[in-house]
């Protein structure tokens, strides 16, 4: 109520203003008229006429005396005469006082409103209590107000009028209101219900059709507007500072085209016990109509609803967004679906998946159909999205580490021989979980990570410690292949119960104890020394008969050609002992031949031997053949050389140079001793006979064998 005498105050002083704007207006209008008058009196001095306007200040009480001097001086060089403007000005101002003040006639400006105050009714009636405007013409402010024009009948001294400016809002802007006066909100509401009254521009209906007090529901969008600023406070960017908020939060909401908005209200009902936000409202426009929402039965707090990308008209007081990204699933992934609001639950996994429950898009629970490579608006506030890997997974129970980061916690197996030995062994498992197959192996165990954790990591280990024990360090080393082939299948199938398949078991790195692999790498150093001196050894053996070979290469000809000699001897020999058996065949022939020829001939001599004998005598045929034999020989019975010993030594010196000479001058025919023919005998001493003559000596030779 101070404000509002203090306007009072100031609208008594706009009145005396507005009345002074009046006389001066009225003597705008009445100086032309003298001006004429005074042009067709001094029309023959042609003198130039120069009027001015007199301003008057409200606070001025005497005039100033220099400034009548100089107009007075002005208007008579001018030709005019001050005292003929004194009765215009006062005509006029009767004509604007009189309605002014007994007409109330108010002026209200194009872009302007008129807020009306009544000072006082005759009837006394005053405004009900705890109202603030209006409705029945009680004295105060009033519910309606001016439009642009003449407005009569509001008398000064009954009725006080504020001009304001009309409101208006840009583009990109909304503008909130607060009502000053309206029926109570409710306990179970915080803002204003929306009545239907021209955008707040009718006050009375406001107040008329149960309009509440305070913050309201319902917003200004861009345009101009005539509000009753007595009634209603507007806030725009402009002036958002002054009251608590910021100018972002009054201009038009946009959303990015790769975002979502995650929406919560501040009014409505509450949340049921054991929901997480409120439910779908139809038919609000994305909360842009707050009474709609309420009526429709929306509930404060998180909204299951989002916000899409574009631009939206939303009430501050109403409505509270947070952009996030949009879900994005990669290629090579799956993102199952865990909504935490939705309709009942029902189970569609079927009799046969006892371990978890499926449902249909919109319920509550894990969807039964995951969401495929892309973006997608989910609102993360109340849904849950598992990425599951598609593409196969390596998990190391090692060092090492892949990059999504499963096995991280996972380390080499520490299993124990049946030998007792106990030694590290490297495992590295490849899996892989189909796209409808995720939501199963998420409703059995919640995560991926789970699924490495309860499942894998278990399941793997305890086959690896439970299969050492069968065997030996050496058979894990020796037979690795086959450890690896049984654990393959085992782990497949044990997998497969979990929705899970099993591409293959990889076994790793062995690290059996560091004394046995001393042992066995000095017996495996002195296997392989053996082995090498065995190839040494071979090597010797080869390189000895590749001498020998390169010998025998080098001396081939020569044998080949000895070869063929005693090749050829052989033959020679055969062809020799042919030609001797030949021969003997033939000398055999021959000799038997000569034999029966002899024997003919011996025969034949006998027979004649005979016969001379008979007919000559022995003796007389003897003597009678040999001295044919002598004859046919040519038998010399006298010696060429004739050596004899006479007491000197020079006896068989002189004979064998006798024998020379007989050689060398013997002439062609005559006998020369030969080995068939008998050498002259040499005698040392030649024996005389009792007469002192030598005797006659004749060898004969021996016959030829033909």
């Amino acid at each position: 109520m101070k404000r509002f005498s203090s306007l009072l105050g100031t609208r008594k002083q706009n009145k005396v203003a507005r009345f002074v704007a009046s006389v001066v207006a009225t003597l705008a209008i009445a100086a032309p008229v003298s001006l004429t008058n005074a042009r067709s009196i001094h029309s023959a001095n042609a003198i130039p006429v120069k009027t001015t306007s007199a301003s008057v200040q409200l606070n001025q009480t005497k005039p100033n005396i220099s400034q009548l001097q100089i107009s007075r001086t002005q208007y008579q060089a001018a030709g005019i005469d001050p005292f003929v403007l004194i009765p215009i000005v006062l005509v006029g101002g009767l004509v604007i006082f009189v309605p002014l003040f007994f007409g109330g006639l108010v002026v209200i400006g194009e872009r302007e409103v008129g807020i009306i105050v009544r000072k006082f009714t005759l009837s006394g009636r005053g405004l009900p209590a705890g109202s603030l405007i209006a409705l029945n013409g009680e004295a105060g402010l009033q519910a309606d107000t001016l439009a642009p024009g003449w407005h009569w009948g509001y008398w000064p001294w009954q009725y006080s009028v504020k001009k304001e400016p009309v409101v208006v809002v840009p583009q990109g802007e909304i503008a909130l209101i607060v009502a000053a006066d309206g029926q109570p909100n409710p306990p179970e509401r915080i803002l204003g219900k929306i009545v239907s009254c021209d955008n707040f521009q009718d006050a009375r209906k406001f107040l008329a059709q149960g309009g509440e007090k305070g913050r309201q529901m319902g917003f200004l969008t861009a345009g101009t507007y005539r509000i009753n600023t007595a009634l209603f406070k507007v806030i725009m960017a402009a002036n958002a500072s002054a009251h608590g908020m910021t100018p972002e939060q009054l201009r038009v909401y946009s959303l990015a085209s790769d975002k979502v908005g995650i929406v919560t209200t501040l009014d409505g009902l509450p949340i049921s016990a054991g929901e997480l936000a409120g439910p779908i409202i139809d038919r609000h426009d994305n909360f842009q109509n707050g009474h709609k929402f309420i009526d429709g039965g929306g509930r404060r707090g998180l909204q299951e609803q989002i916000l899409l990308s574009g631009s939206w008209n939303l009430n501050p007081w109403f409505v509270q967004v947070e952009q996030v990204p949009m879900t994005e699933i990669p290629i090579g992934y799956v993102g199952v679906v865990i909504s935490f609001v939705g309709k009942a639950h029902q189970d569609v996994s079927g009799a046969a998946f006892t371990h978890g429950n499926l449902v249909n898009q919109g319920h509550k629970g894990v969807w039964i159909e995951p969401l495929y490579p892309g973006k997608h608006p989910i609102n993360s506030r109340i849904m849950k999205i598992e990425l599951v890997p598609t593409t196969n997974i390596v998990l190391n129970w090692s060092g090492r580490t892949e990059r999504h980061s499963y096995d991280a916690k996972l380390a080499s197996l520490t299993v124990r021989s049946r030998d007792g030995f106990a030694f590290d062994l490297e495992v590295a498992q490849i899996i892989h979980v189909g796209a409808l197959d995720a939501p199963k192996v998420i409703s059995r165990v919640g995560a991926m990570q789970n699924l490495v954790d309860h499942v894998l990591e278990p399941t793997i280990g305890n086959y690896f410690r439970n299969s050492a024990q069968d065997y030996t360090v050496l058979d894990f080393l020796t037979a690795r292949s086959e450890r690896q082939s049984e654990a393959a299948e085992y782990i497949k199938t044990a997998l497969r119960a979990y929705d899970v398949q099993a591409i293959d078991t990889l076994i790793g790195d062995i690290q059996p104890p560091a004394s046995l692999m001393q042992t066995q790498t000095d017996r495996k150093i002195a296997e392989e020394e053996r082995k090498t001196y065995e190839v040494q050894q071979m090597a010797q053996t080869q390189r000895q008969q590749l001498v020998r070979e390169t010998a025998l290469a080098d001396i081939q000809q020569e044998m080949v050609k000895s070869e063929q000699s005693v090749h050829i001897a052989d033959l020679k020999a055969q062809a020799q002992i042919k030609q001797a058996t030949g021969e003997a065949e033939g000398t055999k022939l021959r000799a038997i031949a000569e034999a029966e020829g002899i024997r003919a001939t011996g025969n034949a001599k006998a027979e004649t031997y005979r016969t001379g004998v008979e007919a000559l005598g022995p003796q007389g045929y003897t003597a009678m053949q040999l001295m044919q034999i002598i004859g046919d020989r040519n038998v010399r019975l006298i010696p060429d050389v004739l050596v004899g010993s006479n007491g000197s030594n020079n006896g068989l010196v002189d004979g064998l140079l006798s024998m020379i000479l007989w050689n060398q001058t013997a002439k062609p025919g005559e006998l020369k001793p030969t080995p068939l023919h008998a050498q002259p005998i040499v005698t040392q001493t030649q024996p005389t006979a009792e007469n002192g003559l030598p005797p006659i000596i004749v060898n004969f030779p021996a016959d030829k064998q033909h």
